[in-house]
């Protein structure tokens, strides 16, 4: 089971030597992967009653062109968006974006992409909030497509493509294709079409939107819906997530060992909302996070 950590997007800052520092020390330490989140816009929320989740005063960092940058301050670590908002993008776009990613790294780009939520965002970038599911399962058939063929025709509902294509392709044709998301819709959606989900939370955060105990059954229902595909549970990963925030190294330990349990092939730790002031103590915590799970 491979071991990562999430970029902290809203705690970071803007330094980039600290955000180079950051990705470095992650390497160096011996994690596997950097994850991050994504958020175009914040909404401001003076007149929103009732709002629940990211806002305006939140900061995030643009994921391609983070990991850009980071391509280029790391040698080993893959990087991982968990997950881009797919639907709210124009679809060739972002096939060109992650191509480029992958290239510039070396072929360590995994691709991890959701619905979202926010429907802020999508009325500003000029896209249907309410069709993004569907929408998102034929932005996967147009991505596979432009990252693996030369020439590209492709016609559907939303994406109207003529004999066009990328240059340069990916080294990893196609980049792997991770999906957020814990409806029975999204969960189904992974096992017909996704390399690998992101179930959202933690086991045993008081945070998270689920109890503990249907976690268990989440996945289990993701090996129905895999065997109804025809297709092998090892094939597809999953990745779980813990907060540091929660408990001490005793605590993390027991949760790695529930997600092994359940079959995760990654897990990443967190170290937002843990009351960590700099980059410097967030690097601290990933170090004792890791000489705990290891």
């Amino acid at each position: 089971m491979h071991l990562g950590v999430v970029f902290p997007q809203t705690e970071i800052g803007t330094d980039p030597v600290a955000i180079r520092d950051f990705a470095q020390a992650v390497e160096a330490l011996g994690y596997h992967h950097l994850l991050t989140y994504d958020h175009v816009l914040g909404a401001h929320i003076a007149d929103r009653l009732g709002w629940l989740g990211y806002t305006m005063e939140d900061m995030f960092h643009e994921p391609f062109v983070l990991f850009g940058y980071l391509a280029g301050c790391t040698q080993r670590l893959e990087l991982v968006t968990g997950i881009l908002i797919l639907p709210q993008r124009q679809t060739a776009l972002v096939a060109k974006q992650a191509a480029e990613l992958d290239v510039l790294s070396g072929g360590r780009l995994r691709l991890g992409v959701g619905v979202g939520w926010n429907s802020v965002e999508y009325q500003a970038l000029g896209m249907n909030f309410h069709t993004r599911g569907a929408r998102m399962e034929e932005q996967v058939k147009v991505l596979r497509a432009l990252w693996t063929q030369e020439s590209v025709t492709f016609h559907g509902r939303w994406h109207h493509i003529e004999e066009a294509g990328i240059n340069p392709l990916p080294v990893r044709r196609p980049i792997p294709l991770w999906m957020g998301g814990e409806s029975d819709a999204a969960v189904n959606r992974v096992a017909r079409v996704g390399d690998g989900w992101f179930p959202g939370g933690s086991l045993v955060n008081e945070r998270t939107r689920l109890p503990a105990a249907t976690r268990e059954e989440q996945v289990a229902r993701l090996h129905r819906y895999l065997e109804a595909a025809g297709r092998d549970p090892s094939a597809v990963g999953i990745e779980g997530r813990i907060s540091i925030a929660r408990g001490g190294p005793e605590d993390w330990r027991l949760e790695v060992e529930r997600w092994r349990a359940l079959g995760a092939t990654h897990v990443s730790v967190a170290t937002m909302r843990a009351n960590l002031k700099t980059p410097d103590a967030h690097i601290a915590a990933v170090r004792r996070f890791y000489e705990a799970a290891r």
